[in-house]
């Protein structure tokens, strides 16, 4: 590899962006990157090359495929998955082991001393900041889950205004549409536009008629599945 690609592929990487190196190898092992779904070093990739690195960005998954341009090595530097859990709540407690069985590193988040206890969460990182300076502090990227379960706008609403300013690829809310409707209003008056506010997943989760906290949990697992997969 050319120390010139190497160094912006190792920028790209201490950047938290999603990187994908090409390797053409039946053409001489030619070398490309693709960052955040497009090309930026390299010759330019035929259209199934590049929808193949997107693909293999969106999997978490590095693979030799059969191209127009013969077999190419496609290796994925993927920032880890996190995951920002608001409210260490009933809910939380199913979620949280859930999603670091799924991958996640997961952050609770809740001022609340009697909820946000080691007691509570044994094997997850728990802060008892508020959620605003915890958001802040975490600095969601594209490949960070947030998520907010206080039913409290004290404590989700300062969370959610933080969250849409990054670039957090998966945002819900739990609550019913009245509440999330409340919340809209609220958020607007933040200063927060249509098409921001349209990123909140509200109610949060996949409707599978969830009723325990672990039935939530898992709806709410699956739909940042569903999200972080289809690659929006």
């Amino acid at each position: 590899m050319k120390l010139e690609l190497l160094e912006k592929l190792e920028a790209a990487r201490a950047a938290k962006r999603q990187v994908c190196l090409v390797r053409l190898l039946d053409q001489g092992g030619v070398q490309a990157l693709v960052v955040d779904g497009e090309q930026t070093e390299g010759d330019p990739l035929p259209p199934d090359v590049l929808d193949a690195a997107r693909k293999a960005l969106r999997e978490d998954r590095s693979p030799s495929v059969d191209t127009s341009v013969g077999k190419v090595f496609l290796q994925v530097f993927n920032p880890p998955l996190r995951m920002i859990v608001v409210g260490a709540v009933h809910i939380t407690q199913s979620l949280a082991p859930m999603a670091e069985l799924a991958g996640y590193d997961v952050t609770v988040v809740d001022p609340r001393r009697a909820f946000a206890s080691d007691a509570r969460f044994p094997d997850t990182k728990v802060t008892q900041d508020w959620p605003d300076e915890a958001l802040e502090q975490l600095a969601p990227d594209r490949r960070t889950a947030v998520v907010t379960l206080t039913h409290d706008p004290k404590l989700d609403d300062p969370a959610l205004d933080v969250a849409l300013k990054s670039d957090a690829f998966y945002i819900a809310a739990l609550g019913s549409k009245k509440t999330h409707a409340g919340r809209v209003e609220r958020l607007k008056a933040l200063g927060h536009g249509e098409n921001a506010i349209a990123r909140i997943h509200g109610p949060a989760g996949i409707d599978i008629r969830a009723i325990s906290p672990a039935e939530i949990a898992i709806s709410v697992l699956a739909e940042c599945t569903k999200v972080l997969r289809d690659g929006r």
